[in-house]
């Protein structure tokens, strides 16, 4: 357990200076508006996916990510040099899935409750021409 949580712990201060990293040092325009999303550190501490959302077209995301992975070995530097660890893992980035799943299951929604909301008007519409 307390190795779990020690290793949470590192997730969380890659997480946050890979983060700084890109804002700060990463120069290229290609990478533009990134967040980085989460991570996943392998046990041994060789490896790691970095997950990445970007904001505009899905275009704009190859891209991003493709400028990224160029600049891993960078980060990889750079993060060397704030995070005090016997191995800083080598970096890969990709793009998170789960934001665009998150905002279709949102636009799935809006609709199902505009069409529901439809449906209750002409319902009412029925009742009232019934009635009247």
């Amino acid at each position: 357990m307390a190795q779990s949580l020690s290793k949470e712990r590192l997730d969380a201060v890659f997480l946050k200076e890979i983060t700084r990293i890109i804002e700060t040092d990463v120069k290229d325009p290609h990478v533009g508006f990134v967040t980085v999303t989460g991570i996943k550190v392998s046990p041994d501490l060789a490896y790691a996916t970095v997950f990445v959302s970007f904001l505009g077209k899905k275009e704009r995301n190859t891209a991003g990510v493709k400028a990224l992975n160029r600049a891993a070995s960078y980060i990889r530097k750079e993060l060397s040099n704030k995070v005090k660890v016997r191995k800083v893992p080598q970096l890969k980035f990709v793009i998170d899935a789960s934001v665009a799943k998150g905002q279709r299951i949102d636009q799935l929604l809006a609709q199902i409750h505009q069409e529901s909301m439809d449906n209750v008007d002409e319902s009412n519409e029925t009742i009232h021409e019934s009635n009247g």
